[in-house]
């Protein structure tokens, strides 16, 4: 084998369909053993090994970024906190894994291995997910401060109007940010509570006190998650800036029926039905993006998906959106639509189409790992076929690292070859390189850095080694390598180096 350095002149190719820069995301529901861990009284050894399995399915899909559920109700899937652990981890809540590991460092090692973000998933205000109080740990914030909680549908919820409470909250999530290599915070769209018949939110008592200048309690309700938000996103940037900050909420945030700025739907909403104002936390800035719950069909007539992609895309800021996607739904028997093989590959396209949508998130994990109707290979095969990078964060960081150093490669076996370089130069007010972007060409081929056909992998935090194990004889490849930040901004690329292999 030969190799040699030197710049090889880039032309310009035709942008491919598939996306170099594409969110693809997946939740992992931990509440009532939805994805993970699939029963309580598992082995820690064997809930270890069900969520490497699960990570190992996600990447050979193509997912890019999992959002994991650490505080289904709180409590905790990890250790360094305050909260008692969640009960759907060992049965009881407050009860350790024995033998003892950390579920959320186990997560986050696991999924940066390979090459997808962790964003932390938090409930804010549900405080137990059921009317079993008698099996609420001693030490649950219910039991030390009972005066913060209403209850609402049989169930626990903490009082938004209460300063206390919003403090409270944000300084579980720091507790994480802190002491967590998270790449995000995520929130799902739980906040007041879904409305139930005949049923009425008792917090009159936090409203004589708190409400202030608000003359209508609805009103005030909706400042009082506002605050929380506002408070989450100052706090976690401040924490670490590096940190992305999204909310997944409720799809509809009015319906123009009700407000003429909402959307042409007739279904519920978050404005006027949980006073969550979803539209305005990314108008403000506050979140780094946006994930809508849009889990309807293309052309539904209550509440179209394209309708809501649309309208959804007006309202970015800039920022970025990421549509939740419903391969669970395929499981319905009464969704006759998702049964149509068509429908969500259909949907992927549609956002593709629309420059103001940067990826898609999938409730939940086990319809993926499940493959109903074929989805995830069709995923596999027609639409991630090749890895992509999250798109980058302006407004978070826009500089991007230098590039590799001395990069060579040697032949170890007939068909490997080694790739090493050495860390990039250290930029002023950056922080310490986060990973490297592999890309291969053979000799025929133009470089083309736009055109994900040509990554050979994605690391994170793996080192300056790679070995390509998928070489062929009788082939020249070139290679170059670019390294990327924690926000994957990607710097410029190595000389490319020619490998010949004999």
């Amino acid at each position: 084998m030969a190799a040699a350095q030197g710049p090889v002149i880039d032309t310009v190719a035709k942008v491919p369909f598939e996306p170099k820069r594409e969110f693809r995301g997946v939740w992992i529901a931990t509440v009532e053993n939805i994805d993970w861990p699939t029963r309580a009284n598992m082995p820690s050894a064997d809930q270890q090994k069900q969520l490497i399995d699960i990570l190992n399915a996600h990447q050979q899909t193509g997912i890019n970024a999992v959002m994991f559920q650490v505080r289904p109700a709180a409590d905790a899937f990890y250790a360094k906190g305050s909260e008692p652990w969640a009960r759907w981890l060992n049965g009881k809540q407050g009860q350790p894994p024995v033998p003892f590991y950390d579920p959320l460092q186990l997560a986050i090692t696991e999924a940066h291995k390979r090459g997808m973000e962790l964003h932390a998933w938090f409930n804010p205000y549900r405080a137990t997910n059921d009317a079993r109080f008698n099996l609420i740990s001693p030490d649950h914030i219910t039991n030390l401060k009972p005066e913060w909680f209403f209850i609402y549908g049989g169930k626990k919820h903490f009082d938004p109007g209460l300063p206390e409470v919003r403090e409270y909250i944000v300084k579980v999530i720091l507790n994480v940010v802190d002491n967590y290599d998270i790449d995000g915070v995520h929130m799902d769209d739980y906040f007041y509570p879904y409305a139930i018949s005949g049923q009425k939110i008792n917090d009159s008592a936090s409203y004589a006190k708190y409400g202030g200048e608000f003359k209508d309690i609805r009103d005030w309700r909706r400042n009082n998650v506002d605050q929380l938000i506002k408070m989450i996103a100052d706090s976690v940037h401040k924490h670490n800036p590096r940190i992305k900050f999204g909310i997944s909420p409720f799809g509809i945030w009015a319906n123009k029926s009700q407000n003429a700025e909402g959307s042409d739907t007739r279904g519920g909403d978050s404005y006027y039905g949980q006073f969550a104002d979803s539209r305005k936390w990314i108008r403000e800035g506050w979140l780094d993006y946006i994930n809508p719950q849009l889990y309807w069909q293309i052309g539904y007539r209550l509440a179209a998906f394209n309708t809501l992609v649309d309208w959804w895309s007006n309202y970015t800021n800039n920022h970025h959106l990421y549509i939740g996607q419903a391969p669970y739904r395929m499981a319905e028997k009464a969704s006759v639509a998702f049964h149509n093989t068509n429908e969500l590959p259909n949907q992927i396209r549609y956002l593709r189409e629309n420059p103001r949508v940067q990826g898609s998130v999938f409730f939940s994990s086990n319809s993926l790992t499940k493959n109903l109707y074929g989805f995830t290979d069709t995923l596999k095969q027609n639409f991630y076929r090749y890895p992509a990078l999250p798109p980058p964060m302006l407004w978070l960081d826009s500089v991007a690292p230098n590039v590799p150093r001395n990069l060579s490669v040697t032949k170890i076996a007939p068909r490997t070859v080694q790739l090493k370089w050495e860390v990039p130069l250290l930029a002023a007010d950056k922080e310490p390189v986060y990973g490297y972007v592999i890309y291969r060409f053979e000799n025929t081929e133009k470089i083309n850095l736009e055109n994900p056909e040509n990554i050979l992998r994605i690391n994170y935090n793996i080192g300056t080694v790679f070995n390509d194990t998928t070489v062929q004889p009788g082939k020249t490849y070139l290679y170059v390598i670019t390294a990327i930040d924690r926000l994957k901004n990607e710097s410029e690329r190595t000389p490319a180096i020619a490998a010949i292999i004999n």
